[in-house]
């Protein structure tokens, strides 16, 4: 039970419906969507779009998106890949004749097709009772109409002036007289809203054929791109089956490869294979963090390795999951001394996403998740539709012999992942923990909060957390000075963290009382609510 002696909010508790993103004003459109008769599907397209408009650094129709659904709340989980890919010209001859060793996130050629669009109508079709256009109607409102830039959404697009500055279509769009705006200006984006509308009219034919699509094609073009009006044409995204761990009495599903997801079920197993209760009793102790975060250099460590696109590469996802390989990598954790892998990673600073869960009163859950990466991703828009592009394929490498090679119709290692936790044949809880790479860690953490230590899913997501980058631990305020001591002392480079390390939503199931309890994080503008 909270500590109401403490600053702090509750969980949302409800009957009929819940919804937690990461600002309010889609949380609101969230909630109206399931009174008025939709899915959880239905609202959580609504959601995304919403976020498209008033979440700008973080998301947009110029990324990408993935799914996981359960139906009525059984236990068999849909899960939706919505990564879009290479161009086809992006043959890898051509990047290594220009003597390119990697695809840097501000490079032209990080710009991917992006997959959210189709994902959202394919989605809404199969599993929404409304229209695409119906749910499009918020974000589309706030895109012409206005919407006042709330504290966190300011902070990131700030981080990103010079960034938006060099692109001129951007800045035309995303700053005023050069700046970022402030907290509570009020925006509008009606090449956006022009964009939605045509979406709205036409579904996902709207975006990648016609004057939408040739715009996107031309402005990456005439900027060195590889992009044709071909490749916007031929992208879909699939259903796929979704991978799953045991721990402590449940299962969490993830989307598979080429996302990251299997890395958080991996870090499960080790953790299990170490086991689990030798961190002791206190979620705050450098024994919990070390043992979490050694877990998590071997994970990333075998992510870094392993995790591409299975049309192009064989990805070992049963021997990558096996108990064997668990314990084996468990073996290489010593309890007093941090394990000397070199960096795992040098990750980038603000490539936090947006995630959000939705269930409804026939308790549909959805974990949804959808992001452009970087922050206003590549800074890239498109001239005449206000399209932001992506630069996901940052996460590609450039090396003939390693599976994650950027390729023709590829798509790239993955960081965005929703996560789905199953009991006894039934959902129990979608959640995600945003965040670029450090969201298997952070799914990690929250789960084991809740699971290892009795937290609630608000208590989960508020508790301080640590993240490796480039062989530096960071650490938010709020863990102890005597654990950071003792950290350093187990061989960890300590720093404070400069940001908030990502962001999360949260909704358990409690089927035997026929109720929801909503968490959402405090690093963000977000809210939960219910009814």
């Amino acid at each position: 039970m909270r500590d109401f002696h403490k600053p702090g909010r509750s969980p949302i508790y409800a009957s009929d419906g819940a919804a937690a993103t990461s600002h309010p004003l889609a949380t609101a459109a969230a909630i109206a969507c399931l009174r008025e008769g939709g899915t959880a599907m239905d609202a959580a397209i609504t959601a995304s779009a919403v976020l498209a408009v008033v979440e700008p650094a973080m998301t947009g129709i110029g990324g990408d998106c993935f799914v996981l659904l359960s139906k009525g709340g059984g236990g068999d989980i849909l899960a939706y890949n919505g990564n879009g890919a290479a161009p086809m010209k992006a043959e890898f001859g051509y990047f290594k004749e220009r003597g390119l060793t990697e695809i840097a996130p501000d490079s032209i050629h990080a710009v991917t097709i992006p997959g959210a669009i189709d994902a959202w109508c394919r989605l809404a079709a199969d599993h929404g009772r409304f229209g695409i256009d119906k749910l499009l109607r918020p974000a589309i409102h706030y895109a012409e109409n206005g919407f006042p830039v709330a504290p966190r959404v300011a902070y990131d697009w700030a981080q990103e002036e010079e960034k938006l500055r060099a692109d001129k279509p951007a800045a035309g769009s995303y700053l005023i007289g050069g700046k970022a705006p402030r907290i509570g200006d009020r925006v509008r984006l009606p090449l956006l809203g022009k964009t939605m509308r045509e979406i709205a009219a036409k579904g996902a034919a709207g975006f990648y054929e016609g004057w939408v699509a040739e715009d996107m094609a031309a402005s990456m073009q005439a900027l060195g791109g590889l992009h044709t009006v071909e490749d916007f044409a031929r992208h879909k995204g699939d259903y796929v089956k979704p991978i799953a761990t045991e721990y402590r009495g449940v299962e969490l599903w993830e989307c598979p490869p080429p996302g990251q997801g299997l890395t958080a079920l991996l870090m499960l197993n080790i953790l299990s294979a170490y086991g689990a209760g030798k961190s002791g009793s206190d979620p705050l102790s450098a024994d919990r963090f070390h043992l979490q975060l050694e877990a998590a250099k071997l994970a990333y460590r075998e992510r870094n390795a392993h995790i591409a696109d299975p049309a192009f590469a064989r990805v070992s996802v049963s021997g990558l999951l096996s108990s064997s390989h668990a314990e084996a990598l468990a073996n290489l954790i010593a309890p007093d001394k941090a394990l000397d892998l070199g960096s795992i990673g040098k990750f980038p600073k603000h490539p936090d996403t947006i995630y959000l869960t939705v269930v409804d009163k026939d308790r549909n859950a959805v974990s949804f998740i959808n992001s452009v990466y970087y922050g206003f991703g590549s800074g890239r828009m498109a001239a005449k539709s206000g399209v932001l592009m992506q630069n996901r394929g940052a996460c590609f490498v450039v090396d003939a012999a390693h599976p994650n090679c950027i390729g023709p119709g590829k798509r790239s290692m993955h960081t965005i992942i929703p996560a789905m936790v199953t009991k006894d044949g039934k959902a129990v809880m979608p959640y995600g923990v945003m965040g670029g790479d450090y969201q298997p860690v952070g799914q990690v953490h929250a789960l084991t909060n809740m699971l290892d230590y009795g937290m609630d899913p608000q208590e989960a997501l508020d508790t301080p957390r640590a993240f490796y980058d480039d062989g530096i631990l960071s650490v938010e305020s709020g863990i102890p000075a005597a654990t950071v001591a003792a950290l350093a002392a187990k061989g960890h480079r300590v720093q404070a963290a400069e940001d908030p390390l990502g962001g999360g939503q949260a909704i358990w199931i409690d089927w035997q009382k026929g109720i929801l309890v909503a968490g959402s994080d405090p690093r963000k503008d977000g809210c939960a609510l219910g009814y």
